[in-house]
């Protein structure tokens, strides 16, 4: 009888490849003013970096949503480490070797480089939840836990670089950051890899309507808690330093890394103890929607700052809970179902702080928050900002009717005390 692989090691490169892709995020906007004064690159430019990474990572969302079994996810998922090294080298040192050309290095890079991530939203999750396991929730929740810590990591590591060796030699950290995945391709190399399912793999092959509609909502949940989340996580630095007047460094320091570390409690403490994860879903959606509103109207800047980052403990639970509460209730989802749920998460990570840009950008060019900034002592800009944190609430407060439309949609099918569905007891 054959013995039953150990994945000890396969959850250990798992666990590294989700921290690893936190510097994919985190890492290009701590550089974004250095690029700025070393390459005399525009602000459009820049943020077509950022568009350019999530719509890569949409992409291949989308490609493995449709085309799953064309792939072969052991191959893929023990090179994929590797690509995210290629693309961090390649984003480092083209633009050091030849400045001329430094935005075409950097957008080949951030090519390169979000296809791993991409390709790290599709197969981690499904990895893991393969894996046996006796607390399988547990295991998802650690997984994402370790992506908000590697961005803790990041921030903390790129600050202190950044002001001891000055942003000139910002491609020394960009390697450092490109060494890290090989130990995750060593690990993935050496481990088994299990078995991820490839039926179900889509709303069209689902075969009743209700999973077909509790599939809809799930991936409509995690749209709107990836705009929560990742809205916060990019401007968190620029509504503290413009809005709140609170130096960068110290607003990197204590705002983004501090809700990077919420983000991370939030994790690993429902990794730890939590259970219901409806509930948790349910709380996220009110808080964070609590959290914006917050930063958005109120006068004390201590008050907004607290707002700012209490968001990332709010959030925490958004995007791996619904795939937790997905696995839960519609088990054996497939590959390609968590390629949906990552392009329904990426999109809103795309589309969310863009709006949120637009809006601050519209509403301090207008002469109503000149007006409005005169009576309160705000800047126009200030009064966009706040703004665009105002209409950012909208998108958690929209997830809280989807994760109750989505508790009711399963209520009927939760076994009761007699081991047996409610619509079956009369």
């Amino acid at each position: 009888m054959a013995s039953t692989p150990n994945f000890k090691r396969t959850k250990f490169a798992c666990y590294a490849s989700c921290f690893n892709m936190s510097s994919i995020s985190s890492l290009p906007p701590l550089l974004f003013v250095t690029f700025r004064s070393l390459y005399g690159i525009s602000y459009t430019l820049l943020g077509t970096l950022v568009l350019t990474n999530f719509c890569t990572q949409l992409l291949i969302d989308l490609i493995f949503s449709l085309f799953s079994k064309k792939f072969n996810v052991r191959v893929i998922l023990k090179i994929m480490p590797l690509i995210t090294s290629l693309g961090m080298i390649i984003y480092a040192l083209i633009p050091t070797f030849f400045p001329n050309i430094a935005y075409i290095g950097l957008l080949i890079g951030t090519v390169i480089f979000s296809v791993s991530a991409g390709l790290s939203e599709v197969l981690l999750s499904p990895t893991i939840a393969a894996i046996p396991s006796k607390n399988p929730q547990r295991d998802m929740s650690l997984l994402h836990s370790l992506y908000a810590f590697g961005v803790f990591t990041v921030v903390i590591v790129s600050t202190v670089f950044l002001n001891l060796f000055s942003g000139e030699n910002w491609a020394y950290l960009a390697l450092f950051f490109a060494v890290l995945p090989i130990f995750a391709f060593v690990l993935f190399m050496c481990s088994p890899i299990p078995d991820v399912s490839h039926e179900n793999g889509g709303i069209s092959v689902e075969r009743t309507k209700k999973r077909t509609i509790g599939f809809a909502l799930c991936t409509v949940c995690i749209f709107f808690g990836g705009c929560a989340e990742i809205a916060m996580t990019n401007w968190i630095s620029s509504y503290m330093e413009t809005a709140l007047h609170i130096d960068k460094t110290l607003g990197d320091v204590l705002g983004m890394a501090g809700f990077a570390i919420l983000l991370w409690i939030g994790r690993f403490s429902y990794a730890k103890f939590g259970k219901n994860i409806s509930k948790v879903l349910l709380i996220g959606m009110l808080g964070a929607t609590v959290c914006y509103l917050t930063a958005g109207l109120s006068p004390n800047a201590v008050l907004a700052f607290i707002a700012c980052i209490l968001t990332g403990l709010f959030t925490a639970m958004l995007w791996p809970g619904t795939l937790i509460f997905m696995e839960e209730k519609l088990p054996n989802a497939g590959v390609a179902a968590y390629a949906l749920m990552a392009a329904g998460g990426d999109l809103g990570a795309s589309l969310a702080p863009q709006l949120l840009g637009v809006i601050t950008d519209q509403v301090a060019a207008s002469k109503f928050a000149q007006e409005l900034g005169k009576t309160l002592g705000y800047s126009a800009e200030q009064i966009g900002l706040k703004a665009g944190m105002l209409v950012s609430a909208l998108f958690p407060l929209l997830g809280v009717f989807v994760v109750i439309a989505l508790i009711r949609h399963f209520k009927k099918d939760t076994p009761n005390e007699n081991g047996l569905p409610d619509s079956k007891i009369s």
